[in-house]
């Protein structure tokens, strides 16, 4: 009975230890669900604030920007996509983005895997100098890269804006899946190889499938960051406006309005511009959280 007694005296004395820790935890609590509902405001109202103004007319965008639209004036998209022409600069964007996406995720994957799953001299030495790209922004190496697309004859053309966006996308992409084809378990290569698999045949049968998770998650984080690309197709991408993306097209729209435009139909062109990034985020968001965290919990 007295050592009965004795834990139930431990038991308490413990449960009252316990209590100030779990009051700072709550706190903590509190204060970090705070923090992460004041960040969605501050990234939800300025979008929600851009698709409300797409429906005024422009005399409701500028008398009171912050009240709701008297209707949905849907004229205000179609001007945009064909007198403003954001939907042809949608198109090129898509074609540009397509290709460079396809080059980041073949040659991507690719160098990852063998990265990943081979040993051999100076591995690290490739892999490091292939991680160090993120270390350079892309505005350190805006006059050089000009010289040398313009010299390669690729100046103004979508294959050099393809090429040079799926070269920025790669650091990341062979940094991403690097660490997550690591993470794959050995056991299944050696039974397909056993099996009669070659060396192409187990990556692109067996190999990939398995890495579907990291695969579709840094492909959704390049998509979004060729997409949003501003500085690259203004610079490689000067002189015929009908091959311009989205970007160029939209800050042309801008610049040429000045104090009295369209201001409407801008709106509605930057609404344009958000939907496929918010369509594709929306669809594949459980993907991109599964894709971050397999690493860890396999």
């Amino acid at each position: 009975m007295t050592a009965l007694a004795d834990k139930a005296v431990e038991a308490q004395a413990a449960a009252r230890a316990d209590k100030p820790l779990r009051r700072e935890w709550g706190v903590a609590n509190v204060f970090s669900h705070g923090f992460l509902l004041l960040w969605a405001l501050l990234t939800t109202l300025p979008l929600l604030w851009v698709v409300l103004s797409s429906f005024k007319d422009d005399n409701e965008i500028l008398t009171d920007p912050w009240g709701l639209p008297g209707a949905l004036r849907f004229e205000n998209w179609h001007r945009a996509w064909t007198e403003a022409h954001i939907g042809r600069y949608f198109l090129n964007s898509i074609i540009v983005v397509s290709g460079s996406l396809t080059l980041t995720m073949l040659f991507g994957a690719t160098a990852a895997y063998v990265f990943a799953r081979y040993d051999f001299r100076f591995k690290q030495v490739f892999y490091y100098l292939f991680v160090g790209g993120m270390m350079f922004p892309v505005f350190l190496a805006l006059v050089p890269l000009f010289f040398v697309v313009r010299n390669a004859g690729l100046f103004g053309t979508w294959r050099g804006l393809i090429l040079v966006y799926a070269a920025y996308s790669l650091p990341f992409t062979v940094f991403f899946l690097t660490a997550f084809f690591r993470t794959l378990p050995q056991a299944v290569a050696e039974a397909a190889l056993i099996d009669g698999c070659g060396p192409f045949r187990l990556f692109f049968r067996v190999m990939l499938p398995m890495a579907r998770p990291g695969l579709i998650s840094v492909g959704i984080f390049n998509f979004l960051g060729q997409w949003n690309q501003f500085i690259l197709p203004q610079v490689l991408m000067q002189g015929d406006d009908s091959r311009w993306v989205l970007a160029q097209g939209l800050s042309a729209l801008a610049v040429s309005q000045g104090y009295q435009g369209d201001f409407s139909g801008l709106f509605a062109g930057l609404t344009i511009a958000m939907l496929p990034v918010l369509g594709v985020y929306v669809l594949f968001q459980r993907q991109i959280q599964s894709g971050l965290t397999a690493g860890q919990l396999k």
